[in-house]
């Protein structure tokens, strides 16, 4: 289990993010459209999987902003950005955001991507929802890089997991 805060607060998750150097569990996730996306649907790119608790707070969605504004400058990669959230709150903020460079995929039918990728919280007022995470992934499918996000109101570490895509 790992150990982040909220507001100072301890909370818990189910476990640790897969590590550096593995192979990335595939899933099953939902689109803004409702249809399904998987991690092989975009075999052959890098991948940043931006996760997050929900769109509809504030950090998480500047973490959507920055991500869909450094994507539109990267080649042969998407971003993944991944909550829980109805994908129809997904599809209106990105509509009333101008958000295009970026990908909006939903856990909320069975929460396999959370238990999976282990960034779901057992504990705590965000109890079921997702950690804020960043795992970056090589055309492989590879872990290049993960960082789970201290304090759940800071965003993640932009520049590293940029970084470690100009590196693969």
């Amino acid at each position: 289990m790992a150990t982040v805060t909220l507001k100072g607060n301890e909370i818990h998750t189910i476990g640790n993010l897969p590590s550096n150097g593995s192979k990335a569990p595939d899933f099953n996730l939902t689109k803004t459209d409702l249809s399904d996306a998987s991690l092989s649907d975009y075999s052959g790119k890098k991948v940043v999987l931006n996760i997050f608790p929900s769109i509809d707070t504030g950090t998480c969605a500047q973490s959507v902003r920055q991500f869909n504004e450094e994507a539109a400058e990267l080649e042969n990669t998407v971003v993944l950005c991944i909550s829980k959230d109805l994908p129809f709150a997904q599809n209106r903020f990105c509509g009333a955001e101008g958000i295009e460079n970026v990908v909006m995929l939903s856990d909320f039918r069975d929460g396999d991507f959370g238990k999976d990728y282990q960034v779901e919280f057992t504990d705590g007022p965000l109890r079921s929802l997702h950690s804020r995470s960043v795992v970056v992934l090589d055309e492989g499918g590879n872990i290049l890089y993960t960082e789970q996000v201290p304090e759940t109101v800071d965003e993640p570490n932009y520049k590293a997991a940029l970084e470690a895509l100009m590196d693969a």
